[in-house]
């Protein structure tokens, strides 16, 4: 009886040995020791993490652009607010100068209009400040980009005879043309012509 029982004893552990041989079996995934299978598995994730830093790259460079693109964009309009305020303040500007201008010699020396004056100094330097500058004009060869043309007179072709109202430029931008008078050729520059020949 005792060598029955051992008998069916190593009957049990034989039966649990081979279902531990096949639960494990069954765990590992069939073909995992492949080499062809775990190359082409590796081939395809690496094609994934390429394609998601390429991905990656594109949205930070886009993110770059779009940056610099708003900035630039604050620039042109802190540009603008600051064009549309010198704009505004060219006239009180352009009337001091013709006032001062006008002054009688007699008033010339009192101290409200030296006060005058001095205010007329202060817009001109918060203008530099702003990076305004005049454009010139008098005497210059008539440009059409900086230049508006109001009449003609007599004088040298092509060059500015007299300066109406003064130009500005903010930058390289031409805020308000200078208006100006153009010469013609007509009387004036012969009179020189005759004067040199003579």
């Amino acid at each position: 009886m005792t060598a029955e029982r051992d008998e069916g004893a190593q009957d049990e552990d034989t039966t649990r040995n081979n279902r531990g041989d096949g639960s494990a079996r069954a765990q590992a995934p069939e073909g995992s020791d492949d080499p062809e299978r775990l190359k082409l598995q590796l081939q395809e994730e690496r094609e994934k993490a390429q394609s998601y830093m390429q991905s990656w790259q594109r949205a930070a460079a886009d993110y770059q652009n779009f940056k610099r693109r708003v900035e630039e964009e604050r620039g042109e309009v802190a540009r603008l607010a600051n064009a549309a305020l010198v704009i505004n303040m060219l006239p009180l500007l352009d009337d001091l100068d013709r006032a001062l201008r006008n002054v009688d010699a007699h008033l010339a020396g009192l101290t409200w209009v030296d006060g005058i004056r001095l205010i007329f100094r202060k817009f001109q330097a918060l203008l530099d400040m702003a990076g305004v500058e005049e454009i010139a004009a008098d005497g210059e060869t008539f440009d059409p980009s900086v230049h508006e043309a109001i009449s003609e007179a007599p004088g040298e072709p092509n060059k500015v005879v007299s300066v109406v109202q003064k130009g500005y430029k903010l930058g390289d931008r031409v805020i308000r043309p200078a208006m100006v008078i153009v010469g013609t050729g007509g009387d004036a520059a012969k009179e020189r012509t005759g004067d040199q020949n003579e």
